[in-house]
């Protein structure tokens, strides 16, 4: 059995970053580090790197999620980007979007240690939850698929003229080429790529935008939303 890696010492970057949820950023790390690698939601190879792979990559988004809006994490897994992103923006109410039993339970283990009362653990897929859970207007992935089949899930969660923002590497460009046909019929409006964590990461984190009109998923997506929601009303009414 090899030796179990050790956790780095959180960066200057992190004090700045999370300011005072510093303490709870250094509790999330530990718990990824511990519970996390003994869960099998991270790989122990990444522990040493947990701070700037990971925490910060994903905290940086929030340079570019407007403020006090609802947003949905989808794929949450261990939490990224959704804890992070929670624990620099107090002013967003966030739903970690994850189908997998021991995730959520321990999305919802950290969730209630680290006193995120603005977030909130969901179990399903997203297709599953369409018409249950209230459109929001701000989408989150990391890692989660390929852009034409995240978008598939991410963008019928949505409002209109909401945006979904997944973090992405050097093939964001590649990505939102091969996915464009598949992004218009979602009712995609404009997709832009960029770079954020100036100062906070090296190298920057991609983000790929993009940004839904007035029917986000097209109509298709419209009809199933419209048919979701009306089995839910007449379930509540008995």
């Amino acid at each position: 059995m090899t030796e179990a890696a050790e956790l780095s010492p959180a960066p200057d970057e992190a004090r700045t970053v999370f300011g005072e949820f510093f303490p709870e950023a250094v509790r999330y790390a530990e718990l990824l580090a511990d519970a996390g690698v003994k869960r099998g939601l991270i790989g122990p190879r990444e522990v040493p790197r947990l701070w700037e792979r990971h925490l910060l990559n994903c905290a940086v988004l929030s340079e570019v999620v407007p403020e006090g809006v609802t947003v949905c994490d989808v794929g949450s897994g261990a939490g990224l980007p959704g804890i992070p992103l929670a624990l620099v923006r107090p002013d967003l109410k966030i739903t970690l979007l994850e189908p997998l039993l021991r995730r959520t339970n321990f999305l919802q283990e950290v969730v209630e240690l680290l006193g995120l009362d603005h977030v909130t653990v969901v179990r399903g897929r997203a297709e599953e939850v369409l018409g249950t859970l209230q459109p929001v207007h701000v989408v989150t992935a990391r890692a989660v698929a390929p852009l034409d089949r995240l978008a598939g899930w991410g963008v019928p969660l949505l409002r209109p003229y909401g945006e979904m923002l997944a973090l992405k590497g050097d093939t964001a460009e590649e990505e939102i080429k091969g996915a464009r046909a598949a992004l218009s019929k979602l009712g995609v409006v404009e997709t832009s790529v960029l770079q954020v964590g100036e100062g906070i990461v090296d190298p920057l984190a991609t983000v790929v935008r993009v940004k839904v009109g007035e029917s986000p998923g097209g109509v298709r997506f419209a009809t199933k939303r419209a048919k979701a929601a009306q089995v839910g009303r007449a379930r509540r009414r008995r």
